[in-house]
């Protein structure tokens, strides 16, 4: 009788705890619906990051735009091998973000934009892993005092901005980085939150 009793209390605590990790994600509706600032050059963003991190699969870069869409900051890792949960993705985000620039909380409204770029298996499509990646961006822009901007997924086929419909075939998860072909000044170097992040700022700085 006491083994039955534990057992119904460990199944009811997994229940609560998966349906708990399905409230922390975004739908696309919910997205679109929130107005996330549009970039005005998606594919020179999405260029610029690829080239200075050099995504693979499961990376995420997370990168921080100022009010005339340059790089202030930005950062990649790699996701760990676990469920998808928003608040996990969260904490990520915000321990990244913490590490390359300081807040904006003490502002009234917020300055600078946070946008995530994602490398992954798959197509373009919504999942539910990018429904909590929105969430854990959309809550770490919150603390960190930042607006939230766009979630960009990054597979075989190419890039897409999730909730707008624009997206390119290049870059996309296979290809080599492309040169920086931008007039605007040079942005920081990148920090990344692995053993890479000297092979990166040399990357970054040729």
């Amino acid at each position: 009788m006491t083994f039955g009793f534990a057992s119904s209390s460990a199944a009811s605590l997994s229940t609560a705890a998966s349906a708990a990790s399905a409230s922390r994600l975004l739908e696309p509706a919910e997205w679109a619906a929130a107005g996330i600032p549009l970039l005005r050059n998606p594919r020179e963003v999405v260029s610029g990051l690829h080239a200075r991190h050099r995504p693979r699969l499961s990376t995420a870069i997370v990168a921080v735009l100022d009010p005339d869409e340059r790089l202030c900051a930005s950062a990649s890792f790699t996701r760990r091998p676990a469920p998808a949960d928003g608040w996990m993705f969260r904490n990520t985000l915000l321990a990244q973000l913490r590490r390359v620039i300081p807040h904006d909380l003490r502002r009234r409204t917020p300055v600078r934009t946070a946008i995530l770029v994602y490398c992954r298996e798959g197509d373009a499509r919504w999942t539910e892993e990018d429904g909590a990646w929105m969430w854990g961006l959309r809550d770490a822009c919150t603390l960190h005092g930042l607006r939230c901007g766009a979630y960009i997924t990054l597979t075989h086929e190419g890039w897409q901005v999730l909730g707008e419909g624009r997206g390119g075939r290049r870059p996309n998860a296979d290809s080599a980085p492309e040169p920086f072909a931008t007039s605007e000044t040079p942005p920081l170097a990148p920090r990344t939150g692995g053993p890479v992040s000297e092979v990166l700022r040399r990357a970054a700085a040729r």
